[in-house]
């Protein structure tokens, strides 16, 4: 098994407070506000920008998907939700990944989503597994 840099480990560390809790009612009321829609987003992709994100990688059922640094499931499972495609959603704090196959399952998308704690760095994939790659507001 590979050990985890200290950038990663800082990441984690970083990032898993902010998904353990469930949101609250200011910031559920600033998501729809700022994305468009209660989508579990911990970013800045709007509900209008995912959708295009979907149309231009033409995704529909039958395709692959996978959204690296999915946080809670955003967009991934909202273009699966849209789409009809299957989505992989990798991330690296567990409490991430913990609340995005939550999502999916009360969203009745866990046939279609799948979720890996995994660093986009070193992804443990195979070359050209997936139709189409996402990450939405992951550089900044």
């Amino acid at each position: 098994m590979r050990r985890k840099t200290t950038v990663e480990r800082q990441t984690i560390e970083r990032f898993r407070a902010r998904y353990a809790g469930a949101a609250t009612t200011a910031e559920l009321a600033v998501e729809r506000a700022a994305i468009g829609a209660n989508v579990g987003a911990n970013g800045y992709t709007t509900i209008a920008q995912a959708g295009e994100i979907a149309r231009r990688l033409r995704l529909r059922r039958g395709t692959l998907l996978l959204d690296i640094g999915c946080g809670r499931g955003y967009p991934g499972l909202y273009i699966a939700r849209t789409t009809g495609c299957a989505v992989v959603a990798a991330d690296l704090p567990l409490a991430s990944v913990r609340a995005g196959l939550e999502r999916a399952r009360r969203q009745r998308l866990a046939r279609r989503a799948t979720f890996v704690a995994a660093s986009a760095v070193h992804l443990p994939f195979r070359a050209a597994s997936f139709d189409a790659v996402v990450h939405t507001d992951v550089l900044c």
